[in-house]
């Protein structure tokens, strides 16, 4: 059976479920297009790359699309269930560590991490920088597995904290009556249509200034023209992110060098007890798959 990952990034997964199957699982060489060498896919792992009809098309052989994560936009679901290949994701795997991520950028934002560094190199000793997270109020937008779970630690730290469904990204009211005078949010929804551009300048002008915003979710929940105007005039006290407009990102980018800009290369949800989960939940599905049992968190 041929199992490729197609992922740019994570590579540590193709190698880790090879030795859980005890076989092979190629990577796809990005020289050439996806669809030119999915034609002897049996099992296709998309990771960040985009499954689109004419790769579905290209692979007549695909029995199963496992995504070896929770997140699935780059999968064209219609095209799939047309062709009649069971798509299938990988969530409630990481997300204590999406969690922790969240809330490493919440306390490096609060305590103006890079401020902090050029003190060190500065020499200086006990000048204060930032603020205390406890009694200030952290909106979070996706209280699913990893946003509650970021929400029974902001409590524990003292915050209050409030919490936007994926119904309520639907209704204006509930947006603005959301983001009025919030201290602090954080993303850890799908992108969607509803969540496309969410974070615009409608709703940082709704923020308490100097307020903080942290997204690992998708880099398109926030729109970036909006977030570059609100850090520039000094309403946005601090950004923290995990994921980008574009990935790879262009590490020349002025905005990752802003003071108050902190960057994390995509690893929310990448520590080793999170990845070992992952691969786990796909080996077994793969299990399933051979057995023609009922597959686990099939979409389509």
């Amino acid at each position: 059976m041929r199992v490729l990952y197609a992922g740019s990034g994570w590579l540590d997964v193709p190698a880790r479920l090879a030795a859980v199957l005890g076989e092979p699982v190629a990577t796809w060489d990005r020289r050439t297009p996806l669809v030119d060498v999915v034609g002897d896919v049996e099992v296709l792992l998309p990771s960040n790359a985009l499954i689109d009809a004419a790769v579905i098309a290209g692979a007549p052989r695909l029995r199963l699309i496992q995504q070896p994560a929770a997140g699935y936009e780059g999968i064209d679901l219609g095209a799939a269930r047309a062709a009649g290949v069971p798509v299938c994701n990988a969530p409630g795997t990481n997300h204590t560590a999406v969690a922790e991520a969240a809330l490493l950028l919440l306390l490096l934002l609060a305590r103006r991490w890079p401020a902090a560094q050029a003190a060190f190199a500065g020499g200086e000793i006990g000048a204060p920088i930032g603020h205390e997270l406890a009694g200030r109020t952290l909106g979070i937008v996706g209280p699913g597995r990893a946003g509650t779970a970021l929400a029974d630690r902001a409590r524990a730290l003292g915050m209050h904290v409030r919490l936007l469904d994926r119904r309520a990204c639907a209704d204006a009211a509930a947006r603005a009556a959301f983001f009025a005078g919030l201290d602090a949010v954080s993303l850890h929804c799908p992108l969607t249509d509803l969540t496309r551009g969410l974070i615009d300048a409608t709703a940082l002008a709704a923020l308490r200034p100097g307020a903080l915003l942290v997204n690992v979710a998708r880099g398109a929940v926030i729109d970036r023209p909006a977030l570059e105007a609100a850090l520039a005039s000094g309403h946005l006290g601090g950004v923290g992110l995990d994921v980008f407009w574009h990935e790879p990102w262009d590490v020349a980018d002025p905005l990752w060098r802003h003071p108050r800009v902190v960057t994390l290369p995509h690893v929310a949800g990448s520590t080793e007890e999170a990845l070992a989960q992952v691969v786990a939940l796909v080996a077994a599905n793969i299990g399933r798959m051979r057995r023609g049992e009922p597959l686990a968190f099939q979409l389509c």
